[in-house]
């Protein structure tokens, strides 16, 4: 793997949220233009180290999110959703992925063999919420 897709991988994997590309920009510095950090996200993207999902925000428009698929070690990390608040704009995670036996009754209901999922959670935060509420 080139310096630059170990560089963009280390930042997913130490990322405590998804990533917008400016932001992977923004923590690997001067070293990388945008045009490498997109090229970069895709070639991950496309090789099974990286996933996206695009959020749709008032306050920030349309905006792709990375996330990496593997741990510093190479191991498979396993699929989860994140929730995203619409106020202070933080994601939660919301950990490991529970949707598999409502995905196995639909694969036998509908005859189909379901390879992925995108699920998008959003609202308020606890912190928000609780603020909301006084």
């Amino acid at each position: 793997m080139t310096r630059s897709r170990s560089a963009v991988l280390l930042v997913l994997q130490s990322a405590p949220a998804p990533l917008t590309a400016a932001e992977v920009g923004k923590i690997t510095g001067a070293s990388m233009d945008p045009a490498t950090v997109y090229r970069t996200l895709h070639y991950l993207e496309e090789h099974g180290y990286a996933a996206s999902f695009v959020l749709h925000c008032e306050a920030h428009g349309t905006e792709r999110y990375w996330t990496a698929l593997v741990s510093e070690s190479g191991e498979a990390l396993p699929h989860h959703h994140w929730f995203h608040c619409e106020q202070c704009h933080c994601f939660l995670d919301m950990g490991n992925c529970r949707l598999e036996p409502l995905l196995t009754g639909l694969e036998r209901e509908y005859e189909v063999v379901v390879t992925g999922h995108t699920l998008h959670l959003s609202g308020l935060c606890p912190g928000c919420k609780a603020a909301r509420s006084c």
